[in-house]
């Protein structure tokens, strides 16, 4: 295997966010909150947006409810949400290359992870339609585990889920891919590279702090990280 360039260190684990980084979720979140601001006169903007991406539930419910002043309480926006996205949540797709990079780092047995904010029940929803894709993974750290004591931007759900590799993989060795700022701060303080595949309507300078930016997930090229190049 080539060395890795200068710039990046060489890794052997790799960590998913999954919410808008593997499937296309954040987008729908946006609708189910938007249809739940109409009714207010409200707007749910991409700057609220990018302050509550890979919080847990309740804790984005509240800043969007405060931010907006809605007339309900965080668990009453929280409640709303969730039956509208329990209807349109089974439709979640993969996001472009990512079936791709993951099934090449698994041909090469590189060992892969999930560590998410979505809590079982979301989780569920989401990934219906994707159990063998999601198969491909040594484990998924949900954001409900017991072991994540903090959301992102804290570091818990990195350091858990590196630490259910066996062997348990040391932090330098592990990238991360995140779509969301809480979620690279996260990674960062977890000691980890983040490759951070940001939505093109987030604000530039939230992307700044990613060890890589790209646009979208089929630029990675896996041998800057000293993996496996594609074939």
């Amino acid at each position: 295997m080539p060395p890795p360039s200068n710039t990046y260190k060489r890794v052997s684990h790799v960590l998913f966010d999954m919410d808008g980084l593997l499937l296309d979720t954040e987008r729908l979140y946006t609708v189910s909150f938007q249809e739940i601001c109409d009714r207010f006169g409200k707007q749910y903007t991409w700057d609220i947006k990018s302050t509550v991406m890979g919080k847990k539930a309740l804790d984005a419910a509240q800043v969007i409810r405060d931010t907006l002043e809605l007339p309900m309480t965080a668990e009453e926006l929280l409640a709303e949400s969730r039956l509208i996205q329990e209807r349109i949540f089974p439709s979640a797709k993969l996001l472009p290359g990512v079936e791709k990079l993951v099934r090449h780092l698994r041909k090469h047995d590189v060992p892969m992870a999930v560590a998410t904010s979505s809590a079982g029940t979301t989780y569920e929803m989401k990934t219906s339609r994707h159990k063998a894709f999601f198969d491909l993974f040594s484990h998924i750290v949900l954001g409900d585990d017991p072991g994540v004591k903090n959301s992102k931007p804290q570091p818990d759900s990195f350091l858990v889920c590196a630490g259910r590799f066996d062997p348990p993989a040391p932090p330098e060795t592990c990238l991360v891919f995140e779509d969301a700022p809480n979620g690279v701060k996260a990674g960062l303080a977890a000691g980890m590279q983040v490759v951070m595949v940001p939505d093109d309507n987030l604000d530039p300078s939230l992307t700044q702090e990613a060890t890589l930016r790209l646009r979208s997930m089929e630029e990675f090229q896996p041998q800057l990280f000293g993996l496996p190049a594609y074939d």
